[in-house]
């Protein structure tokens, strides 16, 4: 395809940590995986990584972390601030543990949470908030983070999307008491499958530590807040304490998260690069409507909601980029309230939803990568400019 939707960011040192694992012939989590997680929460800043295996188990491990916490436990029935857009699997741990969805709709231009009705959105029974920074783009972070503790609620940060991104120089995903982060193949950095939660609260990382393996004692140090060791090393090797899963990671995918680390600024330079001339290109013609930049963007890919004001046809829209071979998809997750599964849902909604509609159904993204797509970039914008005339 001219213009894809997704391309690798591997190399030859990736490769070469593969066969290393391979060579060494440990294959579940060990060394590698344990490096990784020190070298990573390390560039943010934050002191405690659990890598998993994807980005929906790290949301998955974080909620019930909260929900296992010895004071102020998340219960069934607690209230959650959400954003009408997100990924799936943002919203389902909330299900699976009993929480309740307060939807808020999305700011038209930067696609984040509306952050003006989050008091709105506030009620007796709100105990967490789940912000998140759609496809690079920093969500208010700061105001949230504000917001959450002026009113005694948890912040579970998903920044699955948008690694590397900054709001005033301040990392994203480090503004949360849990911070979720996603190494799918078209992410930012990829190590095939693979996720990790960044936490500075030492009993929430204990506690992720150890329902990501079973729920056991055995990841765990000596001096843990979350139990007692008895003497009897025999039952302590396959000690459960929590109801956990496993959503363990490869050894290979730590080794594979190491090389790619490395090379992650240069890899965002690349996509903010990609990005500038994206912005000189669209930016100003009221026929589209772009990602308006807040804070630092990490750039994931390029949002397109075609405006409403214009009378847009999509279908013709799609059906001229398919004939450009221009590869296309739904704004992240599109609007969560548009899905099937809501019918399993406890939620309601905050006010009128209406920007998280317009984007789902007048709204696309194409492809960013890390390397030039100069000629991407213009044949998308000579193919939208022709087909909206």
């Amino acid at each position: 395809m001219f213009y894809e939707l997704a391309a690798t960011t591997w190399g030859s040192e990736e490769i070469a940590a593969i066969d290393r694992v391979v060579a060494s012939g440990r294959f579940t989590m060990g060394e590698q995986v344990a490096a990784f997680e020190r070298e990573f929460a390390d560039y943010f800043g934050v002191k405690h990584g659990i890598m998993v295996n994807s980005g929906s188990s790290a949301n998955l491990i974080a909620v019930a972390a909260l929900a296992y916490k010895k004071e102020r436990p998340l219960q069934r029935g607690d209230e959650v601030i959400v954003p009408a857009i997100s990924w799936a699997t943002t919203y389902h741990p909330l299900q699976q543990y009993g929480l309740k969805l307060r939807f808020v709709d999305v700011e038209l231009d930067t696609l984040n949470i509306d952050v003006s009705k989050l008091e709105q959105a506030l009620t007796p029974r709100t105990r967490a908030i789940v912000p998140v920074s759609i496809l690079g783009n920093p969500a208010a972070l700061d105001v949230i983070r504000a917001f959450a503790d002026a009113h005694g609620l948890y912040v579970l940060e998903d920044n699955c999307e948008s690694m590397d991104a900054e709001l005033n120089g301040k990392k994203a995903g480090t503004f949360g008491d849990l911070n979720t982060f996603s190494f799918f193949f078209s992410h930012h950095i990829s190590t095939m499958e693979g996720g990790m939660v960044l936490t500075d609260d030492l009993e929430l990382g204990h506690l992720c530590r150890s329902m990501r393996a079973h729920g056991w004692t055995r990841d765990l140090p000596h001096n843990t807040p979350l139990y007692e060791r008895t003497a009897s090393d025999h039952f302590e090797a396959y000690r459960f304490i929590l109801p956990g899963y496993n959503v363990r990671p490869l050894e290979m995918e730590g080794a594979i998260g190491r090389e790619q680390l490395k090379k992650l600024p240069t890899l965002t330079a690349a996509r903010r690069k990609n990005m500038a001339l994206f912005q000189e290109l669209f930016a100003g013609d009221d026929r589209f409507i772009i990602q308006r930049e807040n804070g630092v963007s990490s750039c994931f890919s390029f949002t397109i909601i075609l405006n409403p004001a214009h009378k847009p046809d999509r279908e013709k829209v799609f059906a001229a980029l398919k004939e450009a071979d221009i590869g296309f998809r739904i704004i992240t997750g599109g609007c969560f309230l548009r899905h099937d599964v809501l019918k399993y849902y406890d939620y309601d909604t905050v006010g009128a939803i209406e920007n998280a509609f317009t984007a789902h159904d007048l709204g696309f993204f194409v492809g960013n990568h890390p390397f030039d797509l100069t000629p991407q970039i213009e044949r998308l914008r000579a193919v939208l400019d022709r087909v909206c005339s």
